[in-house]
């Protein structure tokens, strides 16, 4: 599929929906002022192009129970590509690891880890970070508090694609 160039209603119609993917069609035309065929037509399209990826709901985590919020920076000792790959599928199947980052410069990846309590970090480092044999370093952060988190891209300017 050729690259997909977003118009101003294109840009209204994702920022809408990354506020709230659950409204109606009829609601989402209300508040981008454009007819209801042409937001299901446009959020179709943007579907089928992959730019909306998929829509999900955003669990306050805190209500279902003490959580842990560990960010990890993580160093290989090799940096291949191929390295790069095996370490970023290899972390990525770990259900704790809600976030995973290439990053540069400093540590090769950054990620961020969900966890009941210290006990079940614990457990989870020792099972993904002494098993990995490719890692040089690990360093952690554990979050007092979050301040803000947005799901949100912004979407107030130009795009293609």
């Amino acid at each position: 599929m050729p690259p997909l160039t977003l118009d101003d209603l294109d840009l209204r119609i994702l920022g809408v929906l990354q506020t709230d993917a659950s409204i109606s069609n009829l609601e989402l035309s209300r508040r981008v002022h454009a007819s209801a065929p042409t937001c299901l037509r446009r959020v179709r399209v943007l579907r089928e192009a992959g730019i909306i990826a998929r829509q999900i709901a955003i669990i306050d985590t805190a209500r279902l129970g003490p959580t842990l919020r560990a960010v990890v920076e993580v160093s290989l000792d090799r940096q291949a590509a191929e390295d790069y790959d095996a370490f970023e599928a290899y972390i990525c199947e770990e259900p704790a690891v809600t976030q995973c980052y290439r990053v540069s410069p400093g540590p090769d990846f950054v990620l961020i880890a969900e966890v009941p309590d210290m006990a079940a970090y614990d457990e989870l480092a020792r099972r993904i970070f002494k098993s990995a044999a490719n890692i040089r370093n690990v360093r952690t952060f554990f979050s007092t508090r979050c301040a803000k988190f947005e799901a949100n891209a912004p979407v107030h300017a130009k795009a293609s694609r």
